[in-house]
C-alpha cells in the first residue's frame, strides 16, 4: 500500500527517517504518471522542479517548518509561478510572476507544491462539470459529480495525490466536494487567508478554502496560512475565538427546523443527516430547533441580487471582448451582472444588513449550526442536461455563509447506500475556526472510517491549539462550583463549564475557618485527588475575576487529573493554619453535603 499522506504520518516517517521529500515527490510522480480519468488536473510542475522544491529541503530542521515536505494542489484561480493561471479557461490564462500570498507562506513552510487542478470555469458553480478541461468526476463513482468549484483540489486529496489542497468559497467551492469526496473541508472566517493572487468571483466575499484528509490536518494549514496581508485590502487577522466548543463537555448546537430541511428526494441523505444529529448529541451537544428561513433568504441574494455583477466585474473586460469563451452556464449567470445599477446595489446592501441583524440574533442561543452540506447528489448527466436548477440545489445550505460572514467546516458523515459520500457542515460567526475544526475532529473520530478514497484508516486525533486563543481556562475547586452561591461570577462574565474532572493527586484540602470557603495545598507527598470543575472564560475578563479574589485564596497552576495544567485557585500555606483538613471528602460538594449544609 502507498504510504498515507496525511500530516501526521508524513511527519512522522520524515523525523524517524523512513522517508524523505525526495521519496515522496518521486512516489508522487509514480503515482501521477498514469492518466488523468478524473480530469483533476490542468497543469502540473515538472519532474525537475517538484525534486527542486524537495532537495531545498534537505538538511533543514524538520521542527522548524510545520508542512515540511507535505505535498498539496492548488485550484487554478490561485497564483503558482512557473504555471499559468487559467481560471478554467485557456484564452484567460497569464503567467504570474508572485505566488499567490497563501502559496507563498506554505512554501515557506516547507510544503511542496504539485499543480493546478480543474475547476467550475471562473469559480462559477458547484458541481465541477462546468471546464473546457472535462467534469472533473467524483473520487467514489465517475458516473456522479465531484461537487465544485474547487472540483480537482477536492479529487486530487481523496484519491491520496495530495496531502491537503486549496480551493476558493464564495458560495460552497469549499465545502461541497468535500462532502461529495469524503473529505475536511475548511471555509475559514473571510478574510483570514488572503486573497491577493487570487482571481475574484466575489471579492468582497470571497475566502480561500483548505481541504484536508482530516480536521487537523487542516488546523495545520490553516494555522501556516492564515495572517494579515496589508496588499489584500480584504484581509484581516484571524481574532482569537470564544468559547472552544469543539473541546466543550456541553455545547449547543442549532439544527434547521424540519420545514426547512431539504434533500430532494434523497432519503438516503436524510438518513444520514439524522445519525449525524445523533452523533453530535453523544458528544455532549445539546440540540436547538433554529428558524432557517433568514438564512435561505440570505441565500438567495447572492445569485439574485448584485453579487452577480461582481463575477461580471471580475473578468469585465475579458467578458466582453470574447464572451463565446465562456462556458455557457457561467455565460450566462455573469452576464446577468450587467443588468444591476448602483440603486440596486445600494438596495439589496440594505436587505442584506437587515437579514443580517435577525441571523446574528440564533448566536445567542447556540454555540455552533449543524446543517447538511448538500442536500443530494447528481449524477454528470443529470447535471449537463439542468445544470442551472441543479446547481442551485447544490447551494440551499452554502449560499449564505459568506454574505454573513461566517465560518464553516464541512466533516464527512458517512456513506449511503450506493457508496456515495455524505457531509455535514459546522457553522459559526467568524474566528471561531479553532472551536469549528476542533469540534469536526471529534465528529470525524467518532465516525471513524477511512481516509478519503484511500485504504488507509483515520489516525488518531492529534490535541492541536495552534490558533489564536481569547480564553483563560479556569479550575474551580469551591464556592464557583455550578449552583453554588458565587457561581454567578463566572457566568456573568460569560464563562462556560468545559468539564466537571478531578485535580491531580497531590493536594491537600482544607475548609477555611470562615465555613465558606475550601483552600487546596500542594503536597510533596499525602496528596489526593479533588473533584474541580475547569471553565472556559473569556481572557478580556480575567483579570476582573482574579482582582476580586479575597486572601488567603488566589490564582496558580493547578495540575488536573489527565497531567495538563490550568489556572485554579490554590492558598497561601498561612491560611489554612486554623483550618480544617477535609481531603477524604474528595471535594466541597460532598463535605457540603456530608456536613448537611
Amino acid at each position: 500500500m502507498k504510504p498515507s499522506l496525511d500530516i501526521a504520518t508524513l511527519r512522522q516517517r520524515y523525523q524517524s527517517g523512513e522517508l524523505t521529500p525526495l521519496a515522496v515527490v518521486d512516489d508522487l510522480l509514480g503515482r501521477l504518471s498514469s492518466e488523468d480519468a478524473h480530469h483533476i488536473w490542468i497543469s502540473r510542475l515538472d519532474a525537475d522542479a517538484l525534486r527542486a522544491y524537495a532537495r531545498n529541503l534537505e538538511g533543514q530542521d524538520i521542527a522548524s517548518l510545520p508542512l515540511y515536505g507535505i505535498p498539496f494542489a492548488i485550484k487554478d484561480n490561485i497564483d503558482l509561478v512557473g504555471l499559468p493561471t487559467t481560471a478554467g479557461c485557456p484564452e484567460y490564462a497569464y503567467a504570474p510572476q508572485r505566488h499567490a500570498t497563501v502559496v507563498q507562506r506554505l512554501i515557506d513552510a516547507g510544503a511542496i507544491p504539485l499543480g493546478k487542478t480543474n475547476l467550475d470555469q471562473f469559480a462559477t458553480g458547484l458541481n465541477g462539470t462546468r471546464s473546457p478541461y472535462g467534469a472533473c468526476l467524483n473520487a467514489f463513482n465517475p458516473d456522479f459529480i465531484s461537487g465544485g468549484s474547487s472540483s480537482g483540489s477536492a479529487v486530487a486529496v481523496a484519491l491520496g495525490l495530495a496531502s491537503f489542497s486549496l480551493g476558493t468559497d464564495t458560495a460552497g467551492s469549499g465545502r461541497v466536494p468535500a462532502a461529495f469526496n469524503n473529505l475536511v473541508g475548511h471555509k475559514p472566517s473571510c478574510g483570514a487567508l488572503s486573497t491577493r493572487g487570487v482571481v475574484p468571483a466575489c471579492r468582497s466575499l470571497d475566502a480561500v478554502s483548505i481541504f484536508a484528509l482530516t480536521a487537523e490536518d487542516a488546523e495545520h494549514v490553516l494555522a501556516v496560512a492564515a495572517g494579515f496581508d496589508a496588499e489584500d485590502e480584504y484581509s484581516r487577522p484571524l481574532a482569537p475565538h470564544g468559547f472552544d466548543f469543539g473541546r466543550a463537555a456541553d455545547f449547543r448546537f442549532g439544527v434547521p427546523m424540519a420545514k426547512d430541511l431539504e434533500f430532494f428526494g434523497n432519503a438516503e441523505a436524510e438518513r444520514l443527516f439524522g445519525a449525524a444529529v445523533e452523533r453530535l448529541k453523544a458528544l455532549g451537544g445539546t440540540p436547538v430547533e433554529v428558524d432557517l428561513v433568514p438564512f435561505l433568504e440570505t441565500a438567495r441574494l447572492l445569485y439574485g441580487g448584485p453579487w452577480v455583477a461582481e463575477r461580471y466585474l471580475a473578468i469585465r473586460e475579458f467578458f466582453d471582448a470574447q464572451p463565446e469563451k465562456v462556458f455557457p452556464p457561467v455565460r450566462e449567470i455573469i452576464a446577468g451582472g450587467r443588468e444591476y445599477s448602483a440603486a440596486d446595489t445600494f438596495a439589496h446592501l440594505y436587505t442584506l444588513r437587515a437579514f443580517k441583524r435577525v441571523c446574528d440574533a440564533v448566536w445567542n442561543d447556540i454555540d455552533v449550526m449543524l446543517t447538511p452540506t448538500a442536500g443530494t447528489i447528481y449524477r454528470v448527466d443529470e447535471m449537463q442536461a439542468d445544470p442551472i436548477r441543479l446547481n442551485a440545489n447544490l447551494g440551499y445550505y452554502t449560499n449564505f455563509m459568506n454574505l454573513l460572514d461566517l465560518a464553516a467546516t464541512a466533516v464527512p458523515a458517512g456513506f449511503q447506500n450506493d457508496g456515495l459520500p455524505f457531509g455535514v457542515t459546522l457553522i459559526s460567526p467568524p474566528h471561531q475556526d479553532g472551536p469549528l475544526l476542533h469540534l469536526a475532529s471529534k465528529m470525524q473520530q467518532a465516525l471513524g472510517g477511512k481516509l478519503g478514497a484511500t485504504d488507509h484508516a483515520l489516525p488518531p486525533a492529534e490535541s492541536l491549539n495552534l490558533l489564536p486563543d481569547g480564553q483563560v481556562r479556569v479550575a474551580v475547586v469551591g464556592a464557583h462550583l455550578s449552583g453554588l452561591p458565587l457561581n454567578h461570577q463566572l457566568t456573568e462574565r460569560n464563562a462556560r463549564l468545559v468539564s466537571a474532572t478531578q485535580t491531580a493527586p497531590t493536594y491537600r484540602f482544607y475548609a477555611l475557618p470562615d465555613g465558606k470557603r475550601p483552600g487546596l495545598i500542594k503536597v510533596e507527598a499525602g496528596g489526593a485527588s479533588i473533584a474541580c470543575e475547569v471553565w472556559d472564560m473569556p481572557a478580556s475578563q480575567f483579570g476582573s475575576f482574579v482582582a476580586g479574589i479575597p486572601a488567603p485564596l488566589g490564582i496558580g497552576k493547578l495540575e488536573l487529573a489527565d497531567g495538563s495544567a490550568v489556572n485554579g485557585f490554590i492558598c497561601e500555606g498561612i491560611g489554612v493554619a486554623d483550618a480544617h483538613d477535609i481531603t477524604e471528602s474528595g471535594g466541597w460538594r460532598a463535605w457540603l453535603a456530608g456536613r448537611g449544609r
